[in-house]
Formats: C-alpha cells, sequence, structure tokens
C-alpha cells in the first residue's frame, strides 16, 4: 500500500506519571546504586528464556488470580480512551499509531500494556459492529464509550466497577443491549466485521465464508523460521524445551517452529545469535516455492524488510547472489543488521525508483528465478492488521491491482529462458490473485503454469488433497483451513531455449550405393 504521510504534530501528547503513582520523597540513586542496577538486568538477561515459562509468561501476567477474572481499573480505560480517540479515525496504520502511543506513556506497566493493546485490536477488530451499535455516534467522536464497550465485551460488564464507568452507565447498557439482543438482525457485512464492498468481494469467491470470517477475528500465533545456516529445527525445539517455553513443530513447513504465546522474543539468545526469525509459516512456503539452488542468480524483487529475502538466502547456503530490490530505502536499510545475524553473505540489497528502474532494466535476462512479493490490499492478514479493512477502499484495490500487473511485467524481464517466477500476494482476492496471473499468462505465451503442488513435492511438502483440488497447480493459504495468514503463490516457467538437434549430412551418392 501506499505510504501514509504522518502531519508534524504529535499524535499523542508525553503523559507525566500520576501523582500517586510518585513517590515525592524517593532520594537520588547514587552512581554506584544504578551500575549495580544495571549490572542484575544484565545477569537477568543472561539467564536466557527461563523468565518468560509457565506462568510467567506475558499472558498470564495480566490474568487476576482471583477467580480468573481481569481486573479493569480506571488508569486502563483512560489510556485505552486516550489510544482510541486517534487509532479509530482510521488515518494511518494502527502499528505504527500504537508505537507512538506505548512510547507517549513508558510508565505503563506490563500488564497494562497488555491489556491496552489487547483492547485497540480487538476494537480494530469489532469496529463494524461497534460502529453499528452506537449509531449515530462515531466511536472516535466517543472514544470513552468505545474503550468501555471494548473492554466489556472482552472482559465483562462485570470487571468493570460503577466508578469506572461513571456517567458512561446509561450509553453502555444500551450498546451492550443492541450486541445482545438485537445483532442477529444486523447486516451480514457488519456481522462479518467487514465494509459493504470487501464483504460482496469475498462472498462472490468464497463458500466457506462461515468459516473464515470468525478465523479473521482472532489473533494469529508465533511462528519462527529456523535458519538452517545455524541450526536445525529440532535443535531449536529442544533449546526451546531445555527453557521451558512451550512450543511446538509447525505443520507444513520444515523449518518452522511454532509458539502459542508471544514472550520478549528480541531479548531471547536464540533470536539474537541468528537460529531464528519471525516469519508466518505461509510465508515460509512462498521461499520454498521459490526452490534456490546453491551458486544461482536470485531476485526478490519486493523485497521490503526482507523476511522472504533471509529464508531464500538460507536455503541457498549464503552461496550464488541475491538481489533485494525494493523502492523504500528505509525498509531496506533495516534488511542488514538482519543479514549480519543471519550470518549471509550472498545479499546485494538495491533501492530503485520504481519497477522501470535503469538498474532494473540492465539485469534483464539475467536471474535463474525471481519472486515478486507484489504490492497488495493484504487482506490475508486482517487477524494481524485488522485496521487495514477500514482503511482500504474500491479505488485503492484499483490502483493496487494496476502497480501488480506493471511489477510482475517488469520482473518477468528479469528471467532467463528456462528460469523461473513466483508472484506471490498476502491477499485472498482473486482480482489480485489469480486474475492477476491470467492475464500475465493470456498476454506472454512463452510463460506457462507450473504445478505449485509439484514444487513442494518435491521438497517433501505436503498439504491437503483437497486444497489443491480447490485451487489446482496455485498455491493458497488461509487462516480457516491452514491456520496462516492469506497468502497466493503462482509459479511461471519461460519456455527454455530451443536446442536444434545437429542435422546430419546426407550421405553422397556413391556412398549411398555402396
Amino acid at each position: 500500500m501506499a505510504q501514509t504521510e504522518f502531519p508534524k504534530r504529535r499524535a499523542f501528547a508525553m503523559q507525566k506519571p500520576r501523582t500517586k503513582d510518585r513517590d515525592r520523597d524517593e532520594p537520588r540513586r547514587t552512581d554506584r546504586q544504578r551500575a549495580a542496577d544495571k549490572r542484575r538486568r544484565a545477569e537477568k538477561q543472561a539467564g536466557n528464556v527461563s523468565q518468560h515459562k509457565g506462568d510467567l509468561t506475558p499472558q498470564s501476567r495480566m490474568i487476576s488470580t482471583r477467580g480468573g477474572r481481569v481486573r479493569i481499573t480506571s488508569l486502563i480505560v483512560d489510556e485505552l480512551t486516550r489510544a482510541l480517540e486517534v487509532i479509530l479515525k482510521l488515518d494511518g496504520p494502527a502499528d505504527v499509531l500504537m508505537k507512538l502511543f506505548f512510547k507517549s506513556n513508558p510508565k505503563l506497566g506490563m500488564r497494562d500494556r497488555g491489556l491496552i493493546a489487547e483492547g485497540i485490536y480487538y476494537a480494530l477488530r469489532h469496529y463494524s459492529s461497534m460502529r453499528w451499535a452506537m449509531r449515530p455516534i462515531r466511536p472516535d467522536r466517543a472514544p470513552r464509550l468505545a474503550a468501555l464497550v471494548t473492554l466489556a465485551r472482552q472482559h465483562g460488564v462485570d470487571t468493570l466497577s460503577e466508578q469506572t464507568i461513571g456517567s458512561e452507565k446509561k450509553p453502555l447498557e444500551n450498546v451492550m443491549a443492541a450486541l445482545e439482543k438485537q445483532f442477529d438482525s444486523a447486516p451480514a457485512h457488519v456481522r462479518a466485521e467487514l465494509p459493504q464492498w470487501l464483504f460482496d468481494l469475498v462472498e462472490a469467491q468464497y463458500t466457506d465464508t462461515d468459516a473464515l470470517y470468525p478465523s479473521m477475528l482472532v489473533g494469529a500465533p508465533l511462528d519462527l523460521r529456523v535458519n538452517l545456516l545455524k541450526a536445525s529445527r529440532d535443535e531449536v525445539l529442544a533449546q526451546l524445551e531445555a527453557s521451558g517455553v512451550e512450543a511446538q513443530p509447525t505443520p507444513y513447513s520444515p523449518d518452522g517452529v511454532r509458539l502459542p504465546t508471544k514472550p520478549g522474543l528480541t531479548q531471547w539468545p536464540i533470536f539474537k545469535n541468528g537460529l531464528v526469525d519471525v516469519q508466518d509459516e505461509g510465508s515460509q512456503l512462498i521461499a520454498r516455492l521459490v526452490a534456490p539452488r546453491r551458486r544461482e542468480m536470485i531476485c526478490d524483487f519486493c523485497a521490503g524488510a526482507g523476511g522472504k529475502t533471509l529464508a531464500l538466502g538460507a536455503l541457498m547456503r549464503s552461496t550464488g547472489r541475491l538481489y533485494a530490490m525494493d523502492i523504500n530505502e528505509k525498509r531496506l536499510a533495516g534488511l542488514a543488521p538482519r543479514m549480519r545475524r543471519a550470518g549471509l553473505s550472498n545479499v546485494h540489497p538495491i533501492v530503485i525508483a520504481s519497477e522501470h528502474d535503469k538498474r532494473v532494466s540492465r539485469l534483464n535476462g539475467k536471474f535463474d528465478r525471481v519472486l515478486v512479493d507484489a504490492p497488495c490490499t493484504g487482506t490475508g492478514t486482517f487477524r494481524r492488521n485488522p485496521d487495514l479493512k477500514w482503511r482500504l477502499n474500491p479505488e485503492e484495490l484499483a490502483r493496487i491491482n494496476d502497480v501488480q500487473k506493471s511489477v510482475l511485467a517488469s520482473a518477468a524481464r528479469l528471467v532467463k529462458k528456462g528460469g523461473r517466477l513466483v508472484y506471490a500476494t498476502c491477499s485472498i482476492l482473486e482480482r489480485e490473485n489469480q486474475q492477476v496471473v491470467e492475464a500475465f499468462l493470456a498476454a506472454n505465451p512463452d510463460w506457462h503454469l507450473v504445478p505449485a503442488r509439484d514444487v513442494l513435492a518435491t521438497q517433501k511438502i505436503e498439504l491437503d488433497d483437497a486444497q489443491w483440488e480447490r485451487f489446482g497447480d496455485y498455491f493458497q493459504m488461509l487462516p480457516h483451513v491452514n491456520n496462516t495468514d492469506g497468502f497466493f503463490a503462482a509459479v511461471l516457467e519461460r519456455t527454455p531455449p530451443v536446442v536444434e538437434a545437429p542435422v546430419d549430412e546426407a550421405p553422397a551418392e556413391d556412398e549411398a550405393s555402396e
């Protein structure tokens, strides 16, 4: 999607600690005391990930020990109100705004941060029903009521004290009554938690939406990709088990590990030392569809932050040449430290102005394989980015569609004859997927579709037969079928050059007569 320009003003004002949270009489700490604190923190981190095991996971820390009920304080309501007042305007990416929000109040504890973050995501996932129940008031114009409704739906009205609810008691009762007693009569797209235009597209394409819609309203698991240059999956699983972290192998990707909780991964030695990287299982399989070989020349044409680039580099065993191209210089710059951590030396990042950049055309016909992780609407990532469905519109879909076709055409010229191109998106819409590929194949008869099933089978990766029967030669992962984000991919191959067989010379007449 297009980059959003933010205003120069602060999205969130910096918050001062509450008076009751500060001890005005607390003496200043000496340099020796501060040094001792720093040493203790370092020693705690050196204890690896044992601090995350069992009932010490962040999710468990949120939960009250009394009767299993979450205790909602006025602080949580106030801060969630402050966050929703900005985020529900839907002016920019929610993850960026959330970072700004938490940065504006660094005094929030881990429990409060967790509850507020989950509240923000819940409000975005269920924005359609909340707006319907609050009508004619817009949630962003009544952020405190929106915060109370969100927390009541998540944890129950009885977790909110009358003092916390205050003057919003009657409006809260009305909204909750509408959701509990009248929601079955709400429009179908409201019950699906989608805008009308997007609901119509999905309904026209899928017959199992009763399972698809609920799957997009829950959080995604944390998937890790094991860096095969530094460890095997079994070794990583053994390290996690020894540290008391619950984990299991992903069902499809041979390189994946799935964690049911989301602990502070960036502080773990296995992450700092490059043994694992965060990557959804579906994304891992797209790298497998490229099937890069050692010493080949590979291009990740829309590399972004480089998640699939790193996966490709590991499959190449850091040999050959792997070009990572993107128009976003800032995102591509973040690839360098990740490359070092992963131990890759074959990656060459290149910032390009567009798919028509001269630096791209100079490499036409040079690559063995090209991955086009095309710009898309991100409809397959609603579990992680629920704000996308409210910020998208038909005009944006049309614009992205044109970009996809242009990017695919330009990237195809990079592939040598006999080489392959993988066109991929994180979308569940045929308009961005099958229709783009079919239009390309119709205009380029020297290309053909390679069954994705065959490419994965050579690597001993199997999906259910029903999935291939449903999508044919295309690769499609869905949250309600595979418990991954929604991913699409098509493997395309350019017709190899025709090698003419040598023609035997006709025998001389006298030789023929012999």
